[in-house]
């Protein structure tokens, strides 16, 4: 995987900003709307790279937590 895929901390109204390379996917505010943006981004059966760190980089909280800040 070349792209980098980046889930950002947790904003402080809740959910975190995905960025897909130098793209910002959108505002996710769980694992589900995770999988769409990559999904969108083109990356097949999107539930796998959730646990790989090598595909996610989770910044400033814990990973699969979008609660507010």
């Amino acid at each position: 995987m070349s792209t980098s895929i980046v889930v950002h901390r947790p904003s402080p109204a809740g959910g975190r900003r995905v960025t897909v390379g130098d793209e910002i996917a959108g505002l996710a505010h769980g694992d589900r709307d995770l999988v769409e943006f990559l999904r969108q981004a083109g990356i097949e059966d999107a539930w796998d790279p959730l646990e790989d760190p090598h595909w996610i980089e989770w910044r400033g909280g814990r990973a699969h937590r979008y609660e507010a800040a």
